[in-house]
């Protein structure tokens, strides 16, 4: 395997995890610019001229202006280093050139971590960067005496050296913050709830099983039917979609816990949004979040980075029971015409019934008793949507019902909105915590009561209980399950699964989750003086200086006694037996000019002289063959002047 190859192999590994996202024209063209390297090198051809690598620069560079409409943000930006890297492999004349393309694999080798910071992706660019060391050390091997496993050896002992340093300067640099941030697209493609809610949007969101957040109780969980995660709150409807365009009160709602708080940490992934989730219904915020009256809870920025947090709720409440004129007339505002049947239905509910109360009961039991049907491939409905699902389809999913039920309210007269979250969640029991999945998304409402305040009503569990007693899997027909909703049910997979997200919950806790708060908690335990800057960067400094010191004095004690070298051993009795024969070789006199010296001095042993000199100068400045060394030492023993 030659050194080119071993670079190309280099940057096609860093560049291989890019490629899917990058435009089709990308990775054929890196293909076709490294075979074309690889024949420039073994047919001896000439590089390509410099107007050509221009010009092939400035059509790529207009390909991925013209695909991401801009050469600036995260994936134009890869896209060019990728294009780049492998152009300069067409102008390598010098070491220098190879060394700045290795420098660009190591840059590439970063630019993985702006998609995933997962293990494996983590353990993948480990690997890149051994091979991208190893071909490093290749580079400098002049003599070409490394094989591949040597070569490998090598660089994982040269990576291995580096861990100490990297562990000290991981947990004892100080977290002050970022000191930049990633561009806009860097989370365009992140999953999880939006401010507005259509048939179809929470259908097509629970497809998916990707984390939405992790949750540590500081006591036992409470039932699944109980664990509902408030988020969105949607207050206005038009045209068929439930979204909130006011802003929001500042003023906090009323809330009258009516059991014992309780207390959890939240890790939420990145989803680009400001709102929180938290137990429905949360008694305390986190640190730098606010709450409206209705209980959404907002961060101060969009979440783009993990986020722990940490809060308390009550299960059993009574909300807002003295509620704001303002948000009574919200709550009951629809448009004004639309979805006549329903708005019919409802208002003889209201001539007919008491109370608010029985008609949310009478709404209910039309679910139950009804033929409506929760599925997750409801037929698509038309202009008067809440019309076509309640008197035609009757078959929806959670986003139909939770819409339905709220309509209906409020052309009763009964105040209502719609509130959007998640509801159940996995325990994972090896890390005592529950995983709450995108799959988990959910829809409710919740109507306002005299007395009561708002009260959770969810429909769904009138026409599906299992759906919020055992979770979307067994609430659905196994025809209708998608595909990242089916787990087999055997005992030692699910073990496998649950041990994969702990390790993962690890990993996003310790590593990716080391931030400032942890940090200081962390080196308090140890000492207090610790906790501060000055204590981190002291240690630091300290900690690197005896590190260092550490692995000089063990190279050094460990440093073999190396006897003379063989070659420079035989030249000096060559030098020696002329010396005796008044021929003494200068201090700054080389071995070329010496030999010609003596040659000048004694011609009878010009062919000698001449010989063993050669010897010694191909073996102490060329490159080393197995054969010269005993030629030298036979022509220095025979040399009798």
């Amino acid at each position: 395997m030659t050194k080119l190859a071993w670079l190309l192999a280099s940057i096609a590994l860093a560049i291989a995890p890019h490629l899917a996202r990058m435009p089709l024209w990308v990775g054929p063209l890196c293909l076709a610019l490294g075979l074309w390297r690889l024949a420039i090198e073994r047919d001896n051809r000439p590089l390509p001229q410099k107007w050509l690598l221009l010009l092939l620069a400035g059509a790529a560079t207009a390909g991925i202006a013209s695909h991401y409409h801009t050469l600036f943000g995260r994936d134009a930006g890869v896209a060019l280093l990728v294009v780049m890297s492998f152009l300069k492999l067409m102008e390598l004349k010098a070491l220098r050139d190879t060394m700045v393309v290795l420098f660009l694999g190591y840059f590439l080798v970063i630019t993985g971590f702006l998609y995933s910071q997962t293990i494996p992706t983590a353990l993948y660019l480990l690997l890149v960067v051994l091979i991208n060391t190893a071909t490093m050390i290749g580079y400098n091997d002049v003599n070409d005496g490394l094989s591949v496993r040597p070569r490998l050896r090598l660089a994982g002992i040269l990576l291995a050296q580096a861990v100490p340093l990297m562990l000290l300067l991981f947990v004892l640099f100080p977290r002050v913050g970022p000191l930049w941030g990633l561009p806009k697209d860097a989370f365009s493609a992140v999953t999880g709830l939006s401010d507005s809610m259509s048939p179809g949007t929470i259908s097509q969101l629970i497809r998916s099983d990707a984390i939405a957040f992790r949750v540590k109780f500081d006591g036992p969980p409470p039932h699944r039917n109980l664990r509902y995660w408030r988020g969105p709150v949607l207050w206005d409807y038009d045209n068929g979609t439930w979204s909130t365009r006011q802003p929001r009160d500042r003023a906090p709602a009323q809330l009258l816990p009516l059991d014992k708080a309780l207390s959890y940490t939240v890790t939420l992934e990145p989803h680009n949004r400001r709102w929180l989730f938290a137990l429905d219904l949360p008694e305390t915020l986190p640190p730098g979040s606010r709450a409206g009256r209705d209980l959404t809870i907002l961060a101060q920025a969009p979440v783009q980075q993990r986020l722990r947090y940490s809060l308390s709720s009550a299960t059993r409440y009574r909300f807002d029971v003295d509620p704001d004129a303002g948000e009574m007339e919200r709550a009951l505002r629809l448009p004004a015409r639309g979805n006549p049947q329903a708005r019919e239905l409802a208002g003889r509910w209201r001539s007919t019934l008491k109370n608010p109360r029985a008609v949310v009961a009478q709404a209910l039991g039309m679910f139950r008793n009804e033929a409506f049907v929760y599925t997750l491939n409801p037929p698509l409905t038309g202009p008067q949507a809440v019309d076509d699902f309640l008197f035609a389809t009757r078959r929806g999913f959670c986003e139909h019902y939770a819409g339905a039920l709220v309509f209906l309210m409020r052309a009763a007269g009964v105040p209502a909105r719609v509130v959007t979250g998640y509801q159940g969640g996995e325990l994972n029991p090896l890390g005592d915590y529950m995983i709450v999945r995108q799959s988990d998304a959910h829809a409710w409402a919740e109507v306002w009561l005299e007395k009561e305040g708002w009260v959770r009503i969810d429909p769904t569990a009138a026409v599906s209980p299992n759906r919020i007693e055992s979770g979307i899997a067994a609430a659905l027909p196994g025809a209708e399950l998608p595909p990242a909703l089916l787990q087999l049910d055997a005992a030692w997979l699910r073990r496998a699964r649950l041990s994969w997200d702990l390790l993962n919950n690890n990993w996003n806790q310790w590593v990716l989750g080391y931030d400032q708060q942890r940090q200081t908690r962390f080196l308090s335990r140890f000492n207090r003086a610790l906790a501060s800057w000055q204590g981190m960067a002291l240690a630091m400094v300290t900690g690197i200086a005896a590190l260092l010191l550490g692995i000089a004095s063990w190279m050094l004690w460990h440093t073999p006694r190396r006897g003379k070298d063989p070659v420079h051993a035989a030249y000096e009795k060559f030098c020696a037996r002329l010396a005796r024969r008044g021929i003494a070789r200068a201090t700054n006199e080389g071995p070329a000019d010496f030999a010609a010296r003596a040659t000048r001095m004694r011609p009878d042993l010009a062919q000698q002289i001449g010989f063993i000199t050669q010897r010694y100068i191909e073996l102490r400045y060329g490159r080393r063959h197995s054969t010269r060394l005993p030629e030298l030492r036979r022509a220095v023993r025979r040399f009798r002047p």
